[in-house]
């Protein structure tokens, strides 16, 4: 008779390859563990089997009171920049890396449980995760997948039968959480604070070998490594900026190397177009704000470039920060073209021209005068690209100066050519109509909490086709009543 079959195909490489950078651990126990999510999509990406983890067994492991074959759960060590502050040492305090698959296209990743109780590294904290900020995690992280913004994803949520009190009584849960990989900029940070030039190394090799393997053993590869972080990130802020996503904690801790998204405790997503729009409560001075948040990704590079500076020329360092910091300077211009590509798409644009920016900001200026919603803008203005500028111009009072604006971007269309039916297409397939509306989000959570499931299944049945307009969803494309005044957001820690 056949053995019974693995649930998880493991191959541990962080484990297996980098002893003195994380503590072996393990999950609290936990009297009920159900699970209320589970992401069926992404199982079979990861080529996993959706029937046999949709079990008790399978709840057991999401909660991490159960460890698969071939396992080996821990805590990763890492330090940060936490809104401009250096903590020496951070670290994993409520998450542990079950272990790593090789989903089906050959690319390798974490499995993390996130809410799975204290660690060596929990800092005082309980280590355990409640079911608001777990299905927040779950449900923007899937919303950024659809629109094709680079995420760590959920795999599962699990509540665990206890209660944690956190301004109140509320249910306990776990989030499966599925990244890249967890390095951090931090994870660099830990070890380069210390003065252990030889574990930033073995991290560097490592880090090239998991996202870069194409710098292995090449001359100036870790001087390249860095410039690949960069442009990773580079392009995934611009990505960020152009759907109006706030991350909102924006650390160094949060800052990855595979350029994935990281984190959604306060993030949010601009309603009317503001680049001071801040959501966080705890960001005070406006550091994370919307607008802030390419110039606050290079300040984050730079401290990851210091913690290379004896790999990339060991024997000249005033060299290696001449060198260093010329790439860095580069950072602007790799956001400026990723975000001005982005607009051009935004805008049906074909070709390049030098009035591009300044078209860009031209209606930038319009939404902000006139607090126009930045979503639902762009969204209509593919319908102005057919001929019909009433949408648009019933987002704005009767004084404005949008007919201008709306004149000289249909002169630039019309000088490149096409069908409008082309270009509404176009604009429609990479404007989205769906994001995650705080006031939904807030509304769906709210019910979870209370044990009903159906607004959060709702909502993620809706981001999940971000582009697609459909009937009966006009109040998923809505922004916020007035009424419902600023939106805040908490780290839910």
């Amino acid at each position: 008779m056949n053995a019974t079959p693995p649930l998880f195909q493991f191959d541990n490489s962080y484990a297996r390859d980098l002893e003195g950078f994380y503590v072996a651990w393990e999950g609290d126990k936990v009297p009920e563990p159900q699970i209320v999510l589970f992401n069926q999509e992404l199982a079979e990406e990861l080529g996993l089997d959706p029937a046999a983890l949709q079990t008790p067994y399978g709840a057991k492991v999401f909660a991490g009171i159960e460890s698969p074959e071939g396992a080996s759960p821990l805590a990763q060590v890492y330090a940060g920049h936490q809104f401009g502050g250096f903590s020496p040492q951070l670290g994993d305090g409520r998450a542990l890396l079950l272990g790593e698959v090789i989903d089906k296209k050959g690319k390798r990743r974490d499995l993390q449980l996130k809410g799975s109780g204290p660690t060596p590294f929990s800092r005082g904290g309980d280590g355990k995760a409640v079911i608001g900020p777990v299905l927040r995690e779950y449900v923007i992280g899937e919303a950024m997948h659809a629109l094709g913004i680079p995420t760590t994803r959920a795999l599962a949520a699990v509540t665990t039968g206890e209660t944690i009190y956190r301004e109140g009584p509320k249910p306990g849960a776990v989030l499966t959480r599925v990244a890249g990989s967890h390095l951090r900029v931090g994870t660099f940070q830990f070890f380069a604070a210390r003065g252990e030039t030889e574990k930033v190394r073995q991290l560097a090799d490592y880090a090239i070998s998991r996202h870069d393997p194409d710098l292995a053993g090449t001359d100036d590869r870790y001087l390249k490594l860095f410039a690949s972080v960069m442009q990773r990130q580079a392009e995934l802020i611009a990505r960020w900026v152009l759907v109006g996503f706030v991350h909102g904690v924006m650390n160094t801790d949060n800052t990855t190397i595979s350029g994935e998204t990281i984190d959604y405790g306060p993030c949010a997503f601009i309603d009317a177009y503001d680049p001071a729009a801040v959501f966080s409560s705890i960001d005070h001075g406006g550091r994370y704000a919307f607008g802030r948040q390419p110039m606050i990704a290079q300040w984050n590079l730079a401290r990851l470039a210091e913690t290379l500076l004896a790999l990339i020329d060991p024997d000249d360092l005033d060299k290696a920060v001449e060198r260093v910091s010329e790439e860095l300077g580069r950072f602007p211009d790799l956001y400026k073209s990723a975000w001005l590509d982005g607009m051009r798409n935004k805008l049906g644009l074909l070709t390049e021209s030098e009035d591009d920016q300044d078209l860009a900001d031209a209606l930038l200026a319009q939404m902000q005068e006139h607090g126009i919603d930045y979503t639902l803008l762009f969204r209509k203005l593919s319908d102005a690209a057919a001929g019909d500028t009433g949408p648009v111009l019933g987002l704005f009072p009767e004084e404005h100066g949008m007919e201008t604006w709306l004149s000289r971007w249909r002169q630039r269309l019309e000088s490149e050519g096409g069908s409008a039916g082309e270009t509404k297409a176009r604009m429609d397939a990479v404007n989205p109509l769906y994001i995650p509306r705080n006031h939904k989000v807030e509304e769906a959570l709210g019910a979870a909490e209370s044990g009903d499931y159906e607004p959060v299944n709702k909502l993620l049945s809706v981001l999940a086709e971000p582009f697609v307009e459909r009937d009966g969803l006009e109040a998923y494309a809505a922004p916020a009543p007035a009424e419902l005044g600023p939106y805040r957001t908490f780290c839910g820690t």
